[in-house]
């Protein structure tokens, strides 16, 4: 049985445009993620870390190793301790 060769043309068009449309989803997930894994099972503890994160760093993936917070990080809490008038 002889081989269609019109039809595989638009074969490989779809075969490609699957790859690249999946590769630039990749890229672009990661790119969001400052480079790293995409985060799965995120629970209460995870998005409490993300957020102190977020403030040390700017970012919810980034992370620091000094123990030294950045001015203002003292003060960007959103729980109040006291009132103030």
């Amino acid at each position: 049985m002889p081989v269609p060769w019109e039809a595989l043309i638009p074969f490989g068009l779809v075969t490609v445009m699957f790859g690249i449309s999946g590769t630039l989803l990749n890229v672009s997930t990661k790119a969001q993620n400052l480079g790293k894994p995409v985060r799965h099972n995120i629970d209460n503890w995870d998005e409490m870390m993300m957020r102190r994160d977020e403030q040390l760093t700017g970012h919810r993936r980034g992370q620091r190793d000094d123990p030294v917070p950045p001015p203002g990080f003292e003060t960007s809490s959103v729980w109040q301790t006291e009132k103030t008038a």
